[in-house]
């Protein structure tokens, strides 16, 4: 099982249909994302395994670990690498021996920390908070505080992944939250050219890391 550490992390929208998907999927791998989870939100009559293993196909062959957001039962008969959560688990040791093999476990956060320290205490494997700025794919996430991602790397040495309405033109405003990367959508996934931008996102990234490390 391939453990995520941080870098560049894809949201990818299955109901935009495979034909449509793949190629900028593709794309964005060139790009060199680092993650890639597929969103939970089917059209009627897709054949979801069929998708999953296909994304997983191209995914794989880049040693990208691919998760499933909310759909567990999905993991236990695909080659999906792990599961996101919106939410904490009611059943979470029922569904880790219903799959019966290790998977990445990963969960939303917002302003409350007491899910960060849920995350620790049931061996999470990253989080993410949710929403940075202001964004249509965002949903319903509320905004985190600055503050609160970087409380949170004070209490955690987990990965941080931000995401919510993050640009090129924003991303350095977050370079002192101390996370280890950030999620996308939109900005990749509407792009004219996935792969130029996802450079472009993992060059900032490098950037950001580079300073950090320097300061």
């Amino acid at each position: 099982m391939k453990k995520i550490t941080g870098g560049l992390y894809l949201v990818v929208d299955p109901a935009l249909g495979i034909d449509a998907l793949l190629p900028k999927v593709e794309q964005a791998i060139d790009g060199g994302i680092d993650v890639l989870q597929i969103w939970n939100n089917w059209s009627n009559h897709q054949n979801q395994q069929q998708i999953v293993a296909a994304i997983c196909s191209l995914a794989h062959a880049n040693d990208i670990p691919v998760i499933i957001n909310e759909g567990w039962e999905l993991v236990k008969d695909t080659a999906l690498d792990g599961v996101h959560f919106d939410v904490i688990p009611s059943n979470l040791k029922y569904l880790r021996q219903t799959i019966g093999r290790p998977f990445i476990c990963g969960i939303t956060c917002g302003n409350d920390l007491t899910r960060v320290q849920w995350a620790d205490e049931n061996n999470m494997d990253y989080v993410s908070f949710c929403s940075m700025f202001t964004s249509p794919s965002a949903g319903v996430c509320e905004i985190v505080n600055k503050a609160t991602v970087q409380h949170a790397r004070q209490i955690t040495s987990l990965p941080i992944f931000l995401a919510g309405g993050i640009t090129l033109e924003n991303i350095n405003d977050l370079a002192d939250t101390g996370m280890n990367g950030i999620a996308l959508i939109s900005a990749i996934m509407k792009a004219d050219d996935p792969q130029t931008t996802s450079q472009a996102f993992k060059n900032k990234l490098k950037m950001i890391y580079n300073e950090a490390i320097i300061g």
